[in-house]
């Protein structure tokens, strides 16, 4: 088949840009795939963090896209629309996890011709973080599109409750495959300058305040001395808050801050330290970070929020937080060392991510278009 994905891909970084290319790279094994992608993907404000851009210290992918799209000049809305319709593709993928990008993804799916099937991966409907525009900008989206893919329930929920009607495919998150392996848990504490003996827990990820840094950083004073905390990651805007918090912490010692984007080649460094990875957010859909764990069978914890529970089987590949506070993080944590679960759970995750490749999410995508 004929694809067009309009997305994130090389220059721009992160999380969306890394699912992009192995996505595109599982399509184009049986198809004929071309890869648009922004001119200006955020305004500054917008993107607190440092950079869109993959930097020269960052390998990536560099999927062959055409940079067309700037989300905030609708002249190149049509420019985009024309060189999408001028390919002739038989479906148009894009991703969409933000209500900023509804009229632009929106307006090039509009303009699209009625035999290019429109299918949209869904990462987030109803944002985190609300502003006055997500209505009218949703609404306008997911009218212009033909199918959906969703990875949680709480997304197909959200997306239900906004268009009744949709057609959609649930599927989940397929397993990140292209981080390099793991290495010896005592080399990679030693590489950090962390401490062999401690159990090592891990916060991976833009730090934003949905996802709950400052609950976990708070937990650490209802445990003992035992416990070591890893925070690895950039900031979306100020650290400030936390600096205090750890600051405050009788555990200021044993926490140990990487404020700064990790780039894929480092990555396994803070994996292979880890004996667990926390993820105690406030609120959520899905998280990639748990994509990342699996990879790497390394076991989580996260809250009862969104779709989180979703990516893990409780009790069997990891644990859930009922009640979302410090209190309750710091409880799960003792259970996960005091019984041990580590091995087991490892063990489980390896098992049941077999199903979860990118070869089978690419294929049930192919699928799902010859039903729309």
């Amino acid at each position: 088949m004929k694809i067009a994905f309009l997305s994130t891909f090389y220059p721009f970084r992160g999380g969306i840009a890394q699912f992009n290319a192995l996505l595109f790279r599982e399509f184009e094994k049986k198809n004929q795939v071309k890869a648009f992608t922004f001119k200006r993907q955020y305004p500054n404000f917008l993107f607190p963090g440092e950079t869109q851009f993959v930097t020269e210290n960052d390998p990536a992918d560099i999927i062959p896209s055409e940079r067309v799209l700037d989300t905030i000049n609708p002249f190149s809305f049509i420019k985009s629309a024309k060189k999408i319709k001028k390919f002739a593709p038989d479906i148009l993928i894009t991703k969409y996890w933000m209500t900023f990008f509804g009229p632009s993804l929106g307006f090039v799916c509009k303009s699209l011709n009625k035999n290019t099937k429109r299918i949209s991966i869904l990462d987030n409907v109803i944002p985190h973080e609300k502003r006055f525009f997500d209505g009218i900008c949703n609404r306008y989206f997911l009218k212009n599109n033909d199918g959906f893919i969703v990875m949680s329930d709480v997304v197909l929920k959200d997306l239900l409750s906004l268009k009744p009607n949709a057609k959609y495919l649930r599927i989940n998150h397929p397993v990140y495959n292209h981080f390099p392996e793991k290495i010896n848990p005592n080399l990679a504490k030693e590489k950090l300058n962390l401490n062999n003996n401690l159990k090592t827990i891990l916060f991976f990820g833009f730090i934003r305040d949905y996802k709950g840094l400052d609950l976990l950083i708070e937990a650490f004073n209802y445990l003992d001395e035992g416990y070591q905390l890893i925070i690895a990651g950039e900031v979306y805007g100020s650290f400030e808050k936390y600096a205090k918090l750890i600051q405050q912490s009788k555990a200021k010692d044993r926490i140990h801050v990487f404020n700064q984007y990790i780039g894929d080649e480092d990555v396994s460094l803070y994996f292979s330290a880890a004996d667990v990875c926390v993820l105690p957010y406030k609120s959520a859909t899905q998280s990639g970070i748990t994509s990342i764990s699996n990879h790497y069978n390394l076991p989580q914890i996260v809250t009862n929020v969104g779709g989180l529970k979703e990516s893990i089987q409780e009790n069997i590949t990891g644990l859930v937080v009922e009640n979302v506070d410090s209190q309750n993080i710091s409880l799960s944590i003792k259970k996960y060392f005091d019984q041990d679960l580590y091995s087991i759970f490892s063990k489980n995750i390896d098992l049941e991510k077999k199903e979860n490749s990118w070869e089978n999410f690419a294929n049930k995508i192919i699928d799902f278009s010859q039903t729309l």
